[in-house]
């Protein structure tokens, strides 16, 4: 039986950045679902995915 591809196909690339995890998620507490939230809008917003 042949083996299944591998889900997802995002491969993101963070090298050279200078922003901080503040600068992405703020600096107030905030829930790992609003954590996912920001952080996909950051990789969407600076175009480090390339799918």
């Amino acid at each position: 039986m042949a083996k299944k591809p591998a889900f997802g196909g995002y491969s993101i690339n963070f090298k050279g950045r200078k922003e901080t995890v503040e600068d992405v998620f703020g600096s107030k507490p905030i829930a790992p679902s609003e954590m996912t939230k920001k952080l996909w809008a950051f990789v969407k917003g600076k175009k480090l995915s390339n799918k």
